[in-house]
């Protein structure tokens, strides 16, 4: 019986971010730029649906937040793939906001694996920001130079990670999904 709780919509939504993002690859290195754009907007759609329908129907559960943890992270790290294979000239001017951006997700997870024993992705609302900002800016680069939108982008990054590791230097472990740290909701135990 434990199995179909997480035999959810939610689950299967975020699951399937990660199963389809190969075809996005496929689309970006045959040249369809049309069809990449039209499967990133209904992958990335997924990610806004099984957060509402977790919520909205009370499907919360400790996997389901691992494996939309787990999609996000394949999904944006693409995402900056994408747009450095199709937009290139977008990203060169952000190259420095790059390599820190880089660097600050890398340093994230290293101080959650020492504080908290495993390597941790919160839903700040920063975070989750950075995730509609990063959506928006693929999009957008289908039609518009984005070089400005993306600076902001990673600026917005910068200090969601930063607050993410102040979270995991002065309280450790805590609920992925606490939103600021002005608002810390404690880990619970399950």
């Amino acid at each position: 019986m434990a199995e179909r709780r997480y035999l959810t919509v939610p689950n299967f939504l975020s699951v399937s971010r990660a199963v389809f993002l190969p075809l996005l690859y496929l689309f970006v290195l045959n040249g369809m730029e049309t069809a990449f754009l039209i499967g990133y907007i209904l992958l990335g759609s997924t990610d806004f649906f099984d957060g509402l329908i977790a919520r909205r129907f009370n499907q919360k559960t400790e996997i389901g937040k691992a494996l939309d943890s787990i999609a996000d992270l394949f999904f944006y790290i693409s995402s900056a793939y994408f747009l450095s294979v199709l937009y290139p000239e977008y990203l060169v001017p952000n190259t420095v906001l790059l390599v820190v951006f880089f660097s600050l997700l890398f340093l994230s997870f290293v101080v959650s694996g020492i504080l908290c024993k495993k390597p941790i992705m919160m839903h700040t609302t920063l975070l989750r920001l950075g995730g509609v900002l990063v959506y928006a800016a693929i999009i957008m680069s289908y039609f518009i130079d984005t070089s400005w939108f993306i600076a902001l982008v990673l600026i917005n990054y910068l200090v969601a990670f930063s607050e993410e590791i102040l979270i995991f230097i002065k309280h450790g472990e805590v609920d992925a999904d606490t939103t600021s740290i002005f608002r810390i909701i404690p880990k619970t135990k399950t």
